[in-house]
């Protein structure tokens, strides 16, 4: 276990302390209004960790506080550690970008595209095209989330008993065969839909490497940047580190649910696309790995060109997500001038976005209110930690935009 640790005073680091201050007492007061249990934030430059603040509590019924190495459910922050996995298949020449997915998941070799109906009177075409592998990685593959409920695909889902992503007991491969069963969406390439593309990544990765998800990323990603409490479960000597899940309450207020279950053993479904587990000190090896271009502390994973391939826009004619008329994915304030990279969001216009962003800079969040960035330009690296499903919009990610941007003085 390793623990992240403040390294050099703001000022040093070209942050300004009264700004961060308004930080901290604005989160503070989100836990004493009982809005949020607790939480971390971590704001490093130049690799140097120049401000960490932990407040409230990771249990509230223990009266536990959150500390520096509490465990966090990251859900979707999972993706871009997916992307990288991936990634380093691609470097080696045994996958790549333009791999029709059915060369690795047969299943996948008809697909078919809806046309219109629901339920049984839903009617497919074949799909002109393949599926292919940066489809799923750039969320452009038409497949879809059965929580959503906006489209009769969706509803497909449902029914199938994926709601959650996943059919209980099911685990990533009989889940993967199950996708591939139901018509997607649009034709792939053409559209932007958040989905369970990262599952089926995940799936491509264990085939490619012939080896489980959580083997290969502990053996190829977590092990050589040092992220030492980073999985897919908690032993049980990690589990009292480990922050319980609350959820928003009608009304106001919050209470502990169900979290993604990690206590207990090896899970049975590894999720690529929301399965993880990190303490902040993991997130911030990860995020300084893709900081310095593929490399940390002399490990070299990825080639710079390979991350930068990574963290630029890769939707159709260089259109942020507004443009393909998506929903606002979790976890960001709005998509006006988001584009999508491979499983991060990218800042393409910062005068459009509804948070102060540097351009280029790149990142993504969980659906428990957990976010990171990083902005190139500013040799910046946030990430924000806590543990709520909220019922509605927040304005949490945009408020720590703000503070951190008010910070940056140099």
């Amino acid at each position: 276990m390793a623990q992240l640790r403040q390294d050099v005073d703001p000022g040093e680091a070209g942050l300004d302390p009264e700004a961060l201050g308004r930080l901290d007492r604005h989160f503070a007061r989100l836990v004493d209004e009982g809005r949020l249990p607790g939480f971390l934030v971590s704001v490093a430059r130049a690799g140097r960790v120049a401000h960490l603040t932990t407040h409230g509590l990771r249990d509230i019924a223990a009266g536990q506080p959150v500390e520096p190495d509490t465990l966090w459910r990251v859900y979707s922050m999972t993706k871009p550690v997916t992307a990288v996995a991936a990634l380093l298949l691609v470097e080696e020449g045994r996958l790549s970008l333009d791999d029709p997915v059915a060369d690795h998941l047969p299943a996948f070799a008809d697909p078919r595209v809806y046309v219109d109906g629901s339920g049984a009177d839903v009617r497919t075409r074949p799909a002109t095209g393949p599926i292919l592998v940066r489809h799923l990685m750039t969320h452009t593959s038409g497949l879809t989330f059965g929580f959503y409920h906006t489209h009769p695909v969706d509803a497909l889902y449902r029914e199938a008993g994926l709601e959650s992503s996943v059919r209980p007991g099911a685990d990533l491969a009989e889940t993967i065969e199950m996708y591939a069963s139901l018509p997607l969406q649009f034709e792939p390439g053409t559209q932007w839909n958040y989905s369970v593309a990262s599952n089926v990544l995940g799936r491509i990765i264990e085939v490619v490497s012939g080896q489980p998800l959580d083997v290969f990323c502990a053996e190829r990603v977590f092990g050589p940047l040092g992220m030492t409490d980073a999985g897919f479960h908690v032993t049980d000597e990690q589990a009292p580190r480990l922050s319980e899940m609350y959820g928003e309450k009608e009304g106001g207020g919050i209470e502990r649910i169900a979290g993604l279950p990690l206590r207990g053993g090896r899970p049975r479904f590894l999720s690529g696309s929301g399965g993880m587990v990190a303490s902040a000190h993991d997130y911030h090896r990860f995020m300084e790995f893709l900081r310095r271009r593929g490399e940390l502390d002399g490990v070299r994973l990825l080639a710079p060109r390979t991350v930068d391939l990574m963290t630029r826009n890769h939707l159709p004619g260089n259109a942020d997500l507004r443009a393909f008329g998506s929903r606002p994915a979790h976890d960001e304030p709005g998509n006006d001038g988001l584009g999508f990279g491979l499983n991060v969001s990218v800042v393409i216009d910062p005068s459009r976005t509804q948070a102060p962003s540097g351009l280029g800079a790149y990142g993504w969040s969980g659906v428990a209110t957990t976010t990171f960035w990083v902005d190139p330009g500013r040799d910046l690296t946030v990430q924000f930690m806590t543990q709520v499903r909220p019922r509605t919009s927040h304005t949490i990610f945009r408020d720590l935009k703000k503070f951190v941007h008010e910070a940056v003085s140099g």
